[in-house]
């Protein structure tokens, strides 16, 4: 049982291209993240008239831009190449196609259910993304 996607050539290229990229891309973190405590390091645009960080000042970390995004064609797709599918039981693995789609099992799913949808995702040849480690 393989678990790699159907991927054209080009797909394969470009996944290869956003895997690296999000490799090299800064983290981006809203201004003065680190000065107070409320704040978290979620990213929020700076607004501000007077901000440094909006007017993109050299000494300033780098602001989130559309130079960052990701090939259109790979967009949205995990790092393996499988599109995301959350999943909640047993019956919604019947939804996923498994050439294409990966299942991702909910965080709000028990251990008993939980390993009852990976032993039948091994079943129908599904790759899941967040085993349980036994």
């Amino acid at each position: 049982m393989s678990y790699k996607p159907l991927l054209t050539k080009e797909q394969k290229i470009l996944l290869k291209k956003k895997n690296e990229a999000n490799r090299r891309r800064v983290e981006f973190h809203r201004q003065e993240w680190f000065r107070y405590k409320k704040f978290d390091d979620s990213w929020r645009r700076p607004r501000g008239k007077h901000s440094k960080l909006r007017t993109h000042l050299g000494y300033r970390p780098p602001v989130v831009g559309p130079g960052y995004r990701t090939p259109k064609a790979v967009r949205g797709l995990h790092p393996s190449g499988f599109r995301e599918v959350l999943v909640h039981n047993v019956k919604e693995l019947s939804l996923i196609n498994p050439d294409l789609e990966g299942a991702r099992i909910a965080s709000t799913v028990g251990y008993k259910k939980r390993i009852d949808i990976e032993s039948e995702a091994e079943n129908l040849g599904i790759h899941v993304f967040n085993k349980v480690v036994k």
